[in-house]
């Protein structure tokens, strides 16, 4: 890995920061070529802050810090991609990301997220809630009409119908997982592992 940190005149070079696993893009930084030879050998992000006009690792007050996955090198030589692993909010603000978006896993997370606060806040004016207060066996049956349901759309050849079938059974399953005390994420880590 051959990086240009001549380019610039003050050696630096910008660096992303990817969620290893979401490809969330949490933060920017800068590195000159210590603060990268010391990411590389410690396995942790260290930049060169120009505020502090020093070297900073990422989590040394906070304990927040990035553990490295992979590391990459743009095709100009003169800007990295670091995916990690992030202990805590990346943010000294505290979010996840210092571009305030707190996911990158899309809008089915976020229906989750709607879901479970509907939930927790005990909205009575919620169906999402209703259902889940006539406990498992109500939601496990609902989840259970709607597979039906899907399946006898997929035999026919009407798509509107099909698709509008597919995301009720996701809006349910949703709800399922919640009455399970999962997350859509427990989920999504078990077909990984399968996918090894």
């Amino acid at each position: 890995m051959k990086i240009d940190f001549n380019k610039e005149d003050n050696g630096l070079v910008p660096v992303i920061v990817q969620n290893n696993n979401t490809l969330q893009v949490l933060m920017l930084g800068y590195m000159n070529d210590i603060a990268f030879l010391k990411t590389q050998k410690e396995r942790r992000v260290t930049f060169f802050s120009r505020s502090k006009n020093r070297l900073w690792t990422k989590g040394e007050e906070s304990g927040n810090f990035l553990n490295v996955n992979d590391i990459q090198i743009d095709c100009d030589n003169d800007t990295i991609l670091i995916k990690v692993t992030p202990l805590g909010p990346t943010c000294h603000k505290g979010s996840t990301s210092c571009f305030s978006e707190e996911t990158a896993k899309g809008f089915v997370y976020e229906l989750e997220e709607t879901i479970n606060q509907r939930i927790d806040e005990n909205d009575e004016n919620s169906y999402t809630n209703q259902l889940f207060r006539r406990g498992i066996n109500k939601v496990a049956q609902k989840v259970g009409e709607e597979a039906v349901e899907l399946v006898i759309e997929a035999k026919d050849d009407d798509e509107n119908l099909f698709k509008n079938e597919a995301a009720d059974l996701m809006y349910h399953y949703l709800i399922l997982l919640k009455a399970k005390g999962f997350k859509l994420i427990d989920v999504e880590n078990i077909l990984k592992d399968r996918a090894k």
